[in-house]
């Protein structure tokens, strides 16, 4: 079981609020996800990989790629209160699920 969160490299956000979006991405697809899987994921020590995207177009297709294989997933669009304008998309959180699943879409992305 894991999860992963696609953030947005063509925002450049700094550390402090690209740690906040990935938080709010961990968190929104957790409440998502049903309760066998919630518990099989903390129970396996809550994997979570952060890996990167070009922009918003990949996001997107991530999402679809995600919704089509029946995995949670949820954008993030920022509040606007500080580095980025109101509604401004910058990540995708997948899962959690199982790894195969999750891999068969974004395996090939690079790490933050």
């Amino acid at each position: 079981m894991k999860q992963v969160i696609l953030v947005r490299q063509d925002l450049n956000l700094p550390k402090g609020k690209l740690g906040a979006q990935v938080a709010h991405a961990a968190v929104a697809c957790f409440n998502k996800t049903n309760f066998f899987k919630k518990k099989r994921w903390l129970a396996t020590g809550m994997k979570k990989i952060v890996l990167k995207v070009k922009d918003l177009d990949q996001l997107r297709e991530f999402s679809t790629l995600a919704k089509s294989a029946g995995l949670t997933n949820a954008m993030i669009a920022d509040a606007g209160r500080t580095t980025v304008d109101p509604g401004t998309i910058t990540c995708l959180g997948i899962g959690p699920d199982e790894e195969d699943k999750i891999d068969a879409i974004t395996g090939k992305l690079k790490m933050l």
